[in-house]
């Protein structure tokens, strides 16, 4: 009788994620997606770029008053971000 070597597919692909080490890079991919359900349709409009690099959530705005309005909620913005990630990957928000 063969010996069954079984397990669930979302153990596989959590061992992969662990061994290739994706997990920090998967968590930056769902914060930018996310970017405009957070901050809402009429803010995401006056978004130009948004990116991430070296835990700095980087924000390019159209808008010289939303970006001093956005200034005030720094820590608001980075608190939601990290909590959208699942884990502590931005360390400070820069405004553009």
């Amino acid at each position: 009788m063969r010996k069954s070597n079984t397990q669930k597919i979302s153990e596989v692909i959590s061992e992969y994620i662990s061994e290739m080490r994706l997990s920090r890079k998967l968590g930056e991919a769902r914060v930018i997606s996310s970017w405009p359900v957070i901050v809402g349709p009429a803010i995401a409009k006056q978004t130009e770029k948004v990116y991430i690099r070296n835990g700095v959530f980087y924000v390019h705005l159209k808008s010289p008053v939303l970006r001093n309005e956005l200034s005030y909620m720094k820590t608001r913005i980075m608190e939601v971000l990290n909590e959208q990630a699942g884990d502590k990957i931005i360390t400070k928000v820069v405004l553009r």
